[in-house]
């Protein structure tokens, strides 16, 4: 399970760009995490202020328990805040306990764009900061075309990303430029979808 719990914290750890005119209406993102079938956890982003000048809190928790007797052998929770003005990231602070293991943040942007994946920006960067230890992860982007993917609400149409080198990652984000769905293979082989709500 340390090997899936590395690669989750490798996901979670990119954070995301910003497209000052594309925050989610309502507020917020919210998707259910899933692996093998079943559901592990949430993922929420909350987005507060106005386009030119607002916050994004990540909020992640996650528990895989052995089924049966429901022991929880592995579980990962993080909460950043990222701050943006004009478009662009000033502050991001993180806090993450990856499975008893912790990791804390307090930096700038470095002229980078983060790597929780909220906003389709991400896929125009060649480099994205690691939302939990601040390293810098060079990234390659393939244009896979748009899809249907579903939703706990109904299927939507999501154009579909996949990115690899420091991350590997596969994204879509739905016409105003939203993220729908991530998927993703952990080191255990098993694959992990989040699942918008």
């Amino acid at each position: 399970m340390r090997r899936f719990g590395l690669s989750l914290m490798a996901a979670l750890a990119l954070a995301a760009p910003a497209h000052a005119l594309s925050l989610p209406s309502g507020g917020e993102l919210s998707f259910d995490v899933v692996r093998k079938g079943k559901d592990i956890g949430d993922h929420v982003y909350q987005f507060k202020g106005t386009e030119a000048n607002f916050t994004v809190k990540v909020a992640t928790d996650i528990a895989v328990k052995v089924p049966l007797i429901r022991t929880t052998v592995y579980s990962f929770n993080h909460d950043s805040t990222e701050v943006w003005k004009g478009g662009k990231l000033q502050h991001l602070t993180s806090k993450t306990n990856d499975d008893g293991t912790p990791h804390q943040l307090d930096t700038g942007s470095n002229g980078l764009l983060p790597a929780s994946l909220w906003n389709e920006d991400t896929v125009r960067s060649k480099k994205l900061l690691n939302t939990i230890d601040g390293q810098v992860m060079a990234v390659r982007v393939a244009d896979l075309g748009n899809e249907k993917v579903e939703t706990r609400s109904g299927a939507v149409t999501g154009h579909h990303y996949k990115i690899s080198g420091g991350l590997e990652r596969d994204l879509w984000y739905d016409d105003a430029g939203n993220l729908a769905r991530v998927s993703f293979k952990a080191e255990d082989g098993s694959t992990v979808t989040y699942v918008r709500k």
